[in-house]
């Protein structure tokens, strides 16, 4: 049972760190606690709720969840503090020692966050054990959550939010079932799982009820979708586009083997889903890519990306890259750089290899130095700029279709047209009204630091 007036009139604080699911995640946390009677802080409150979700991809992501609890814990020093997030679920008892922490939930507590907050604010549960640090010190009440195995994890929180953005989140799909050598996302988030086609379904018409005009799809391997209910991620893509109201789909991001031909294909023609691709690479070396135990290779890759291209010459194509990991040879990496180098793909997002506790990968013996990772990386960084400013130059002088972007009064609008170029409308132009509106313009010059494309509205 949930006691409402427990809730009413608090003040929550958030902070989320990590991939777009964690930001879908903690959107739907938003939503739940402000139909309790629960508020988000305004500047200079001091919070009664503080929530972190956390993210563990790398040691520097572990580092910044850390600090970003301490940080919280200080400025809100009488508040309820929740950690949650692939953090939390990897190392609870390392979260748990830090000052101020009341609450870690892992993946399959985190669903229950309200419950929880429940039974803490009413002295219900069991919130009265007292859990010592290491040097004996904490006396703070705190519940513990304590991890489990990767195949105990089965509960699917559903989460289709905007938070403060124009476009909704729609959680399609959680977990993974690769393994690939150097991830711990499977121990964090569990094996692949995913509600019904007619649930999501439901869930994008509400968006559209609301005013939204675009969704973007996400999960932690969204292509493989169905294995828990027998679907397709194609048969869902084609259930969505039917979705009266939502005027865009994007997938954020689908691994190479489970990019269909006929997903590419359908898309090419289908009424909303958008010519915008993101697929993980992380290595264009072959030999690489069997050390990280990646399920395609090179020339599966590449096939993919010029069937895009050959389907939709205008989708922007965004791939991931990871450098530096263990067993990247100099001449490894040098074929990744002259694979990519060749590929018509648009932007590259760049990470340095991080060894991760637990992973295959720490025994493979060939390690790169910190330098040289910072050396690839911006390489390849120096490659991305150039690709996404060819690809936005080709575009300066065309007409399109941008979802405007809410901006500060006086302040440039910022939106993306269907092939995800940002664009810009200067503050004399930009208008209050045009928030979440589709608005044709015509593109034009670069912006200052070229991040964007000037644009001119179309009268």
């Amino acid at each position: 049972m949930i006691d409402t007036s427990a809730f009413q009139g608090k003040a929550v604080a958030y902070y989320t760190l990590g991939c777009k699911l964690n930001f879908s995640e903690t959107s739907t946390f938003g939503k739940l606690l402000q139909n309790m009677g629960v508020h988000t802080v305004v500047k200079d409150e001091k919070a009664d709720i503080c929530i972190i979700n956390t993210c563990s991809v790398t040691e520097m992501a572990d580092h910044k969840c850390r600090q970003q609890i301490h940080r919280m814990v200080r400025d809100n020093p009488n508040a309820f503090v929740v950690v949650t997030g692939c953090y939390a679920q990897l190392d609870p008892l390392e979260v748990s020692k830090i000052e101020g922490v009341d609450l870690v939930l892992g993946s399959n507590e985190k669903a229950s966050l309200i419950q929880y907050l429940n039974d803490a604010f009413t002295g219900s549960g069991d919130f009265n054990k007292i859990l010592l640090h290491s040097d004996g010190s904490d006396k703070r009440h705190l519940h513990e959550y304590h991890s489990v195995k990767t195949k105990d994890i089965k509960s699917f929180q559903p989460s289709c939010s905007r938070g403060n953005r124009t476009r909704y989140f729609l959680k399609v799909q959680d977990g993974c079932n690769y393994f690939c050598t150097y991830c711990t996302i499977p121990y964090a988030r569990g094996f692949s799982r995913n509600p019904t086609i007619s649930s999501l379904v439901e869930q994008a018409q509400q968006a559209a009820a609301e005013g939204g005009k675009e969704i973007v799809l996400t999960g932690v391997n969204i292509g493989d979708f169905g294995e828990s209910t027998h679907e397709s991620f194609l048969d869902l893509v084609k259930a969505l586009d039917q979705v009266e109201g939502i005027h865009r789909f994007r997938i954020s991001s689908l691994e190479p083997d489970l990019c269909s031909d006929d997903l590419i294909e359908y898309c090419s023609h289908s009424r909303a889903f958008m010519p915008h691709f993101h697929i993980p690479l992380q290595s264009g070396s072959d030999e690489v890519l069997k050390l990280m135990h990646r399920r395609y290779d090179s020339a599966l890759f590449a096939y993919k990306i010029n069937l895009i291209k050959q389907y939709m010459p205008d989708a922007f194509i965004g791939v991931d890259v990871m450098v530096g990991c263990r067993g990247e040879k100099q001449e490894y990496f040098d074929n990744c750089y002259k694979f990519l180098e060749s590929l018509p793909v648009t932007q590259l997002h760049v990470f340095p290899y991080s060894e991760r506790p637990g992973t295959s990968a720490l025994n493979i013996p060939y390690i790169v130095q910190d330098q040289e990772k910072k050396r690839r990386s911006k390489r390849l960084l120096d490659l991305s700029d150039n690709k996404i400013q060819n690809f936005y130059a080709q575009h300066i002088g065309q007409e399109a279709e941008v979802l405007f972007e809410k901006a500060s009064a006086g302040k440039v609008m910022h939106g993306f047209t269907k092939n995800y170029i940002r664009v810009e409308l200067s503050a004399m132009e930009a208008k209050e009204e045009y928030d979440n509106q589709l608005i044709r313009v015509r593109l034009g010059s670069f912006n200052r630091d070229k991040s964007a494309l000037h644009a001119e509205l179309i009268k």
